[in-house]
């Protein structure tokens, strides 16, 4: 079975030892996305706009490693504090609402104060 390692081009990566995704077989496995956004190098002030570029990093990476939105099965939220869940919800609506994967949402700390969200992805195709 063929392992590919797919990486977004943060230097975090090889920092860490971590790739953004791990594709075995009909799995992808994504690591935690957050709302920073590689093409400007900047992040997002509030949790919405985190949000969306977390599913454009999504979004390619799956492109990327041969699978779509439609093929995540389970996924994985990080948010900083409980106050910002409704201003997210709407997001998680627009871009996972008729994929509805299992979800578990965490209220936790992430590296850093300005990140307000985090995603973990499994997509199968199988």
């Amino acid at each position: 079975m063929t392992r590919r390692l797919i990486s977004s081009g943060s230097p975090f990566e090889a920092e860490v030892g971590y790739s953004r995704a791990v594709v075995q077989g009909d799995w992808c496995f994504m690591a935690g996305v957050t709302g920073f956004d590689y093409t400007t190098m900047t992040l997002p002030d509030t949790i919405a706009a985190q949000a969306r570029q977390c599913f454009v990093t999504i979004d390619s990476v799956l492109n990327d490693a041969g699978f779509t939105r439609a093929d995540i099965v389970r996924v994985t939220h990080y948010v900083t504090d409980r106050a910002l869940v409704d201003e997210l919800k709407p997001v998680l609506s627009e871009h996972l609402g008729t994929i509805r994967p299992a979800a578990t949402m965490v209220i936790a700390d992430l590296m850093t104060p300005e990140m307000l969200y985090e995603i973990e992805v499994t997509a199968f195709q199988g």
